[in-house]
This record gives structure tokens, C-alpha cells and sequence, in this order.
């Protein structure tokens, strides 16, 4: 994915909240896509990945690739739910519970530790084979499995049976979750509180304008 040309995310915090967020719902929206379809948004797909990868990105927008549109899936569905629309209840319950882990994983440093450590590891993995190839998702879900999954609020995901069975299909599910973390950390780094969320509706979908 081409991260050029890179358009400058504004500098007020509730904005950059707001892709972090997009982030945690696109995360959100790939894993019900998975679990009920057995396929996801490719382009979506792989700014997760490449954002959980990235963990000494050059610059906030590179995080997710240099272009909002990346984040377009995300984006939809935050403007869905500040709009008070109607939204999937499900992407709704992976969105605020992966706000809910990221919360629980800051105060786990030995965790937070594990989770740079083997993320450089991955990368390594990442640059010999390809950071999309399925050896990397079967490394990123394994970490999800390691760390995150051992928390005792875990994210059940209700979807077609035969499907999360399907090869492969537990490890991007996973790796799905992960980037939601990524994005969660990231939105917590730029200011992002839940408590916020309730008062900041409005700014939200203010900020969300920019991009439609």
C-alpha cells in the first residue's frame, strides 16, 4: 500500500481521536466481516495489518498508511454511531470491548513488554515473507492469543460456525483484534478517555466531516 501522497491529519486532538477510533470500529467491522462472510475489506484488511506492524511509525498518518481513505470502513462506521444510526450490534460490542482490553493491557507492563518484543520478531517474519503473508497473521494471532486472550473479559465472536472453522480464519479473527488494540493504544495516546465519548458527540462529527 502506497503511503504517498501523505495528507496531513489536523493537529486538534479530537480529530486525531477520531482516526485513532475509526481504527478500533474498522478492526471492529473486519473481524464481524470475517466471522459472518469468511472475507473482509481488502484495502481496510491490509491497513490493519500494516499498522500493527508499524510500531516506530515516521508519523501519525503513517500509521494507517498517509491517507483517511484507509481508513474509509472505520470512518463509516463512527459516523453511524455518532449519527446515532443504526450499527451492527455486534462490530458495536468488538469496538467498545477492545477499548475496555486496551485499557486492562495498560497496566499490564510485563504484557506490554511480550507484545514489543515479538511484535519485532514479526516484523522480521514480515520483511522475509511479506507483511500480508499468512505466516505473519498466524504469528499476530498467536500474540493475540498469548496476551490479550488471557485477559477474563475475552470478545466472544458470533458469526457462521463452518466458517470461523475455515483454515486461517481463527488467526486473522485474531489478528483483526490486535490492530483494534493498536488503534486503541493509539487513540488513548492522543487523548482519547470513554468518559470523552459522551461529551464529545458532537466535536466528533464535526471532525468526521472532513472526511466524507
Amino acid at each position: 500500500m502506497n503511503a504517498t501522497p501523505i495528507h496531513t491529519a489536523p493537529d486538534d486532538p479530537v480529530s486525531r481521536q477520531t482516526l485513532a477510533l475509526a481504527g478500533v470500529f474498522q478492526a471492529a467491522a473486519l473481524v464481524d466481516q470475517l466471522a459472518r462472510h469468511g472475507q473482509c475489506d481488502a484495502r481496510a484488511w491490509d491497513t490493519q495489518l500494516r499498522a500493527t506492524l508499524d510500531t516506530n511509525p515516521a508519523s501519525f498518518e503513517a500509521i494507517y498508511g498517509g491517507h483517511p481513505n484507509n481508513l474509509r470502513l472505520g470512518l463509516d462506521v463512527l459516523d453511524a454511531i455518532v449519527a446515532r444510526q443504526r450499527t451492527d450490534p455486534n462490530v458495536l460490542r468488538y469496538g467498545f470491548t477492545l477499548l475496555m482490553l486496551m485499557q486492562k493491557l495498560r497496566q499490564q507492563d510485563a504484557m506490554m513488554d511480550t507484545l514489543g518484543e515479538r511484535l519485532t520478531r514479526i516484523q522480521g517474519q514480515a520483511e522475509h515473507f511479506g507483511e500480508t503473508h499468512e505466516n505473519v497473521v498466524a504469528s499476530l494471532g498467536e500474540l493475540y492469543q498469548d496476551t490479550i486472550s488471557t485477559f477474563r473479559q475475552r470478545i466472544v465472536v458470533q458469526g457462521e460456525p463452518s466458517l470461523l472453522q475455515q483454515r486461517m480464519m481463527p488467526e486473522r479473527v485474531r489478528t483483526a483484534l490486535l490492530s483494534g488494540i493498536r488503534f486503541a493504544l493509539l487513540w488513548h495516546q492522543q487523548g482519547g478517555r470513554r468518559w470523552k465519548l459522551l461529551f464529545q458527540r458532537g466535536a466528533m462529527r464535526k471532525a468526521l466531516e472532513q472526511w466524507r
